[in-house]
């Protein structure tokens, strides 16, 4: 009896088995419809309820203002740098170098950021936190790479190449009619290849981002924490009037 009942256990586990193992299918035909999310669709009157507050309280946040800026700050109203770009390379050394300064006891030497990566103008009037995602809607964090003197040279080189107005901040580049360097001061002194620089930039630059490869030859990198949009609003919190123009900090000779 006990035999019997072993025999069937072993049946019933055999045919659960086989039960369990499916043929396996594939789909002959894949079919989307892409539906627009506009002012056509009705709103859920208990959806609407619940988002509203937060809704109301974000912006309340972004629109408050915070500065005023007295022009127009544009990345096309100069060869070399610009009025946007010197404003947003300008303020990353500012808000950075305290954060880095306390947490290595060294300082910045310069700031190096992409044309491409201002993605708004800041129109002449006030600003708030709003303007500050409009310029940066990405989440780049500003990062700190120690660079031996070749590695920078390598850095001067792109910038002397590139044709375009890539923000920078303490330093003071110019160029002879040909593209070469007849005046390179960073942080105030001349440039020296010897030498080793901290140089300010943002994490998606520093991995190869717009073609900056010259970052891989760096001797080290800090990660500040600090996202640049953040700086950016933290700038226009402490500011009461802010005002930025093109000036000869990089500069072509005729």
């Amino acid at each position: 009896m006990i035999l019997k009942i072993k025999h069937f256990v072993v049946f019933i586990t055999i045919c659960g088995i086989s039960a369990c193992s499916k043929k396996q299918h594939h789909p002959i035909q894949i079919s989307a419809n892409q539906i627009s999310i506009d002012s056509k669709i009705n709103e859920v009157d208990s959806l609407e309820f619940f988002i509203s507050p937060y809704r109301k309280r974000i912006n309340t946040v972004l629109d408050s203002t915070l500065a005023y800026v007295s022009n127009d700050l544009v990345k096309d109203d100069g060869a070399l740098n610009t009025s946007a770009g010197n404003f947003l390379a300008d303020l990353v050394y500012e808000q950075a170098n305290p954060v880095f300064e306390s947490r290595t006891g060294n300082s910045i030497d310069f700031v190096v950021l992409n044309h491409g990566g201002i993605r708004a103008i800041v129109s002449k009037g006030y600003v708030n936190a709003r303007t500050a995602y409009q310029v940066m809607p990405f989440e780049n964090y500003i990062v700190v790479v120690e660079m031996d003197g070749t590695a920078v040279r390598d850095l001067l080189s792109f910038l002397a190449k590139s044709g375009r107005a890539h923000p920078i901040s303490n330093m003071e580049l110019v160029l002879d009619k040909t593209g070469n360097y007849t005046k390179t001061v960073i942080n105030g002194q001349p440039f020296d290849e010897k030498r080793t620089y901290f140089v300010a930039s943002n994490d998606y630059l520093v991995q190869g981002g717009d073609d900056m490869g010259f970052f891989k030859n760096r001797t080290s990198i800090i990660n500040t924490d600090y996202l640049v949009r953040n700086a950016i609003i933290d700038y226009f919190k402490k500011m009461d009037t802010i005002t930025s123009t093109v000036d000869n900090r990089f500069i072509q000779l005729n």
